[in-house]
């Protein structure tokens, strides 16, 4: 998914601020979603974030076009690993790990095998 940098993302010195690398993955997670047509609420339970190890390698700047990439490292019964990297050009500027738990009626319960599917075939 591309996203361009706006002003609203940046810190006086027109470098993205730190936290917009997260806003930037969590569209491109939902995205995968909004492309498919896919129902948020079908499976009556969501994910959390639980886990995140982030690294910044290069920062990006007002007026940028980056791109996210999002692949799926490991599904388990109750959570997943995403990886995602974002890259200015074709030059990888951030990445980060990510563990999401599948949260029913506030506490973690187990994916669902058709949410399972759906996320293997999102994930490709």
């Amino acid at each position: 998914m591309k996203i361009r940098v706006y002003y609203e993302d940046t810190d006086a010195g027109g470098v993205v601020y730190h936290s917009n690398y997260l806003k930037f993955c969590e569209r491109a997670r939902s995205e995968l979603f909004f492309v498919k047509n896919v129902d948020f609420n079908a499976h009556s339970g969501h994910f959390l974030l639980t886990k995140a190890h982030c690294e910044f390698l290069k920062p990006a700047r007002l007026a940028d076009i980056v791109e996210v990439k999002t692949k799926m490292i490991a599904i388990k019964n109750a959570s997943l690993l995403l990886k995602q990297e974002i890259f200015k050009k074709d030059e990888k500027i951030f990445e980060a790990d990510f563990t999401l738990a599948f949260v029913k009626d506030n506490k973690a319960a187990k994916i669902p095998q058709s949410l399972k599917n759906l996320l293997e075939e999102l994930f490709v």
